[in-house]
């Protein structure tokens, strides 16, 4: 089995790593907004109930991208190393990791499941008591310290559970899921976050049926994978709502039968435009994966009297409240939330990496860059121009 992976891969022997410091390279973020630095760092033998993983692929989602530019003050930990989404092997498990072992093929998961806790055991949640995803944890749960230092023996800190911009990385047990051998890691990187999330939204949040109408407010990755699934349980109309008529093109390709530039949306409120698009009642579901409490609004205000339910994905960094009167709520439109599409990460992704597989989602439509690991913060600069929906890093 070593040497299978070892050629494969390039899995290192067993003497030369397990239990050892490893030295290797990362993209360091030294401070928010500037370039990431790549450079050879120190990676610690995981502890109990942790795992480190040799990363294959990692890509670049807007999440990371607000972390790097420091848009919240509480997620100010530098020198740090970002990324959450990523593929890769087990390189070693620490003490007590019984359900994993060197070799597996992985993907690291931002938000964990211990399989323990009270959280675990309900299906009324996919959130874990002691490992769910927390943006202001830059340490280990299990001791509070970092795995990650310089040459000169700086602490470098963790992010999202993850920090996946390293040729190594040590993450939690509770957040690492391991994936049929067979399914290729390129494509799998993809269930880490975006795709998972915006997947599960229609799946197990919304679950949404077939002949439903559906609005998307915000055509990235998340937002098009909303699409594909949408399509893929029958929605009869996915109307596709973004400001980059770029979006427009592949979001045709992946089930969005019309679309909508606010921009272009001049004489009414969009909300009544969408209404207008479907007979006046608005539809069954919307979906808004901006992070913009404007756009929060619209996709709620576009909803059916009676039934329409809106599912949040973005990010909202902004400390502002939403402007909703309570009584908006007794005309029957309902609004929630949804972390990884409630996906339980461990028992439950590996069931959607062998629907995917199947072809039951399409992944191939969201991968429209790749680039080598050096040219990293090309692929950022990608992503701020809205070039790309996911740009694959090679290392």
């Amino acid at each position: 089995m070593d040497s299978f992976h070892y050629e494969s891969v390039g899995l290192p022997s067993p003497s030369e790593t397990v239990g050892k410091v490893i030295t290797c390279k990362a993209a360091v973020a030294w401070s928010p907004g500037e370039p990431l630095v790549i450079e050879e760092i120190k990676v610690d033998p995981p502890q109990k109930m942790e795992v480190r993983i040799k990363i294959l692929y990692t890509s670049i989602c807007h999440t990371d991208l607000s972390a790097w530019q420091g848009e919240n003050e509480r997620q100010r930990s530098f020198p740090r190393i970002l990324g959450h989404e990523a593929s890769g092997v087990i390189e070693s498990v620490g003490e007590e990791v019984e359900d994993l072992k060197r070799g597996d093929h992985v993907v690291p998961i931002f938000t964990g499941e211990c399989g323990e806790c009270a959280y675990c055991k309900s299906d009324k949640t996919n959130l874990c008591e002691k490992f769910r995803v927390n943006p202001f944890r830059s340490v280990m749960v299990s001791d509070g310290k970092t795995r990650f230092s310089t040459k000169e023996g700086k602490p470098i800190f963790h992010f999202l559970n993850t920090s996946t911009f390293t040729e190594y990385t040590v993450l939690d047990s509770a957040c690492v899921v391991k994936i049929d051998s067979d399914a290729p890691l390129k494509k799998m990187t993809l269930l880490s976050c975006g795709v998972s999330t915006g997947v599960g939204a229609v799946w197990n949040t919304a679950k949404v049926q077939s002949g439903s109408t559906v609005a998307i407010f915000g055509l990235g990755a998340v937002g098009l994978a909303v699409a594909e699934a949408a399509r893929g349980r029958g929605a009869s109309k996915i109307i596709g709502v973004d400001i980059n008529p770029n979006k427009f093109i592949k979001g045709k390709a992946m089930g969005i039968t019309d679309f909508i530039n606010p921009k272009e949306v001049v004489d009414v409120r969009l909300h009544q435009k969408i209404r207008e698009m479907t007979g006046g009642g608005g539809v069954d579901y919307s979906f808004e994966c901006v992070g913009n409490l404007d756009v929060l609004r619209e996709a709620f205000s576009s909803t059916h009297d009676g039934w329409g339910l809106t599912v949040i994905l973005g990010i909202h960094a902004s400390p502002t409240l939403f402007p909703l009167h309570p009584m908006e709520l007794f005309d029957g439109r309902r609004i929630v939330g949804t972390i990884f599409g409630d996906f339980k990460g461990k028992s439950q992704l590996p069931l959607l990496a062998h629907d995917c597989m199947c072809g039951k989602v399409n992944l191939d439509e969201f991968i429209t860059h790749e680039l080598p690991f050096e040219k990293i913060n090309d692929a950022f600069r990608l992503l701020v121009d809205g070039k790309s929906l996911r740009c694959l890093i090679h290392l």
